[in-house]
């Protein structure tokens, strides 16, 4: 299918994680329509070697191709570190991932050069998130961690009170006394976190949302390319869901990601 302005937008995440990319997107891109797909039967990604987590994103790049898409959004920091180039060479299409896109707002943040990294320990071990900061700023001090008690207390909605400020203080008390003022939440979960990793650091760290930022370098590159869809139409935007395990779970969880309920989410088979 021939790519256009009304196209839809396709976002894929290795589970329900990359919900927080897409209730950006929507945010920002309010016009545009959009297919999510979760590999929900392959979860997580982060403990899988480079060329699987490749090979799993080219699949489901594959499928997404095949509903018409316009542009891909890899809302997966894992696969946004292991497959974007494999990724950006094979496609017919633009391919966004959420690294670069945090790792360049933070160095347009930071005002003494100390920039924070959090993710998974997939992610904070591939060194994505680093290596981008430290190309684009040579002066910049990077102090990451890992924080994966955040993803499990997330999905369970344990985002307010004692369990997840205590898990917090934590991982992240020694921040801003080691001179970090920026912080990047390098996992898609982390922002319904948002609330008390703000409350550890202290108002002097500024909060770096990488489904935030992906969702404005998103916004500036269909407008660069023509592609954005036209803001007046007969048709509201179309959001579909797709997922490779039963959709239940995804639904019930995956509304507290997006922020809206999600009606309907159809299980597909990618066939590997």
């Amino acid at each position: 299918m021939r790519q256009g302005s009304h196209n839809p937008i396709g976002v894929f995440d290795s589970g329900i994680g990359g919900l927080t990319v897409l209730k950006a997107l929507m945010a920002h891109l309010p016009h545009e329509s959009t297919v999510y797909l979760g590999d929900t039967a392959r979860v997580p990604y982060g403990t899988k070697s480079g060329e699987v987590v490749t090979r799993y994103s080219l699949k489901n790049a594959e499928f997404l191709l095949e509903r018409g898409i316009k542009l891909l959004v890899v809302a997966c920091n894992t696969a946004s570190a292991a497959a974007l180039p494999a990724l950006q060479a094979s496609l017919p299409v633009p391919v966004v991932g959420v690294i670069q896109p945090g790792a360049s707002t933070a160095l347009a943040r930071t005002r003494g050069g100390g920039v924070g990294v959090i993710g998974t320990p997939g992610t904070i071990r591939s060194g994505a998130y680093q290596r981008a900061l430290e190309a684009g700023g040579p002066r910049v001090r990077v102090k990451a961690r890992a924080c994966p008690l955040f993803v499990p207390l997330a999905e369970e909605g344990w985002t307010t009170g004692d369990v997840p400020l205590l898990t917090a203080r934590e991982y992240l008390g020694d921040f801003a006394r080691d001179g970090v003022d920026t912080l990047v939440l390098g996992c898609t979960h982390y922002p319904l976190l948002k609330g008390v990793i703000a409350e550890v650091v202290g108002p002097d760290v500024a909060l770096v949302d990488s489904a935030e930022a992906t969702a404005e370098a998103v916004a500036a590159l269909l407008e660069e390319k023509g592609l954005l869809a036209p803001t007046t139409g007969e048709k509201p935007p179309s959001h579909d869901y797709f997922v490779t395990d039963v959709p239940e779970r995804f639904m019930e969880v995956g509304a507290r990601f997006l922020g809206r309920p999600i009606t309907h989410a159809e299980q597909v088979d990618l066939k590997f």
